[in-house]
């Protein structure tokens, strides 16, 4: 399949209609080119409610500004000057090519839908990345939910017991959610090793004893919660999130974040870094109803030296990707799950005198996969 030329769309369109599109709002112009006909209910133009086929998102964010000429659109008849020492290696899908440090991705073109068009006009990190979390410029006075915290509000739960959106690596800036209530934020997971912590009851305490703590506690708030306080969205958001905890706490579900539970070859393919042990995660959460995932890879601002790096970073983002998009496809669960790979902004084509790029707002690019997503152009 020959690549289709989008047309430019910032991203803070790519966002909002994306995240419409794949939960089955409403599409039009060139993004509708991006889906598999079949993943909506009717004409592909104005997709109804309900017509979209994806039910979680697993969103990589490659945190600092990921080259985009080096691994998702090289530029093989470019000046050296430009192009570097980068290969560009052919793909299982016509007319699609990657950079040399993607070589197992290449083999799941088929699979993808590579957005080399993005734009934007935030060219610093702190600003780009909140952008492309929420679709929003930074506001002094507004904090904005990102892009999980929409989905879990629009979309709702699908595990009751499990959190809707989870940040595994995330830093502290992450815009989380918002000015939503607190149920709709992320929660974060610092070590996808040492998955969800302080979830175990100690171990001198009973389902009786247990259950006597909570409703004392139940007891001891019902004057604030019923006289004083009625009503309070902060009151009312900290019982939810309480309530939600302790449901967590007893659900069989819990053990989705134990990555002890995989077998060893299965954790294995997705390379032993944290990263890849994150996305895997990601996986076992989406499989027990998670609406949405981010796990963040961060390290990817090179101003100097970007080669050298590019060959030790993107392998582990090759690895990872590839063995998640197999996983997910073996177990049933590529169409129903839109797999994203983004950054804040692309790098210069034209390398420095310290062989590296610097920040390039003008153009970047993106990955899409699965979640009725056509896959094998650009």
């Amino acid at each position: 399949m020959n690549p289709h030329r989008l047309d430019d769309l910032s991203r803070r369109d790519f966002l909002s209609r994306t995240a419409r599109t794949c939960f089955g709002l409403t599409i039009g112009g060139s993004m509708a080119r991006l889906f598999d006909s079949t993943a909506f209910a009717a004409d592909p133009a104005v997709v109804q409610a309900g017509g979209g086929k994806a039910k979680h998102v697993i969103y990589l964010y490659m945190s600092g500004g990921m080259t985009h000429i080096d691994t998702f659109d090289p530029k093989p008849d470019a000046p050296e000057d430009v192009r570097g020492p980068v290969t560009a290696i052919k793909t299982n899908a016509d007319g699609i090519q990657l950079g040399h440090c993607l070589p197992l991705l290449a083999q799941h073109a088929d699979k993808i839908a590579l957005v080399r068009s993005l734009n934007t006009t935030q060219g610093a990190h702190e600003q780009g990345k909140y952008l492309m979390h929420t679709g929003y410029a930074p506001r002094g006075t507004v904090s904005h939910p990102s892009s999980g915290s929409w989905v879990a509000k629009l979309a709702g739960r699908i595990n009751a017991d499990l959190p809707p959106v989870v940040l595994v690596g995330g830093g502290t800036r992450h815009p989380g959610g918002g000015f939503f209530e607190p149920p709709f934020a992320p929660l974060p997971i610092g070590d996808p090793e040492l998955g969800l912590q302080n979830v175990a009851r100690r171990p001198d305490t009973t389902d009786a004893s247990f259950q006597r703590q909570l409703d004392l506690r139940r007891e001891l708030d019902h004057d604030f919660d019923t006289k004083f306080h009625k009503g309070q969205k902060a009151v009312r958001a900290y019982d939810e999130v309480y309530d939600a905890a302790v449901a967590m706490m007893k659900s069989k579900d819990l053990e989705a974040f134990d990555l002890s539970k995989e077998p060893e070859d299965g954790r294995a393919a997705y390379g032993s870094d944290r990263f890849g042990q994150g996305v895997l995660l990601a996986r076992r959460l989406v499989e027990r109803g998670v609406r949405f995932v981010e796990v963040e890879y961060g390290g990817f601002d090179w101003h100097a030296d970007n080669f050298e790096q590019m060959e030790d970073k993107i392998p582990v983002l090759d690895q990872a990707l590839s063995a998640l998009l197999s996983d997910l496809a073996t177990r049933g669960l590529l169409e129903s799950t839109l797999v994203v790979v983004a950054t804040e902004f692309g790098r210069t084509p034209k390398i420095t005198p310290n062989a590296g790029r610097n920040h390039y707002p003008k153009a970047f690019s993106c990955l899409l996969a699965g979640g009725g997503i056509r896959g094998g152009q650009a």
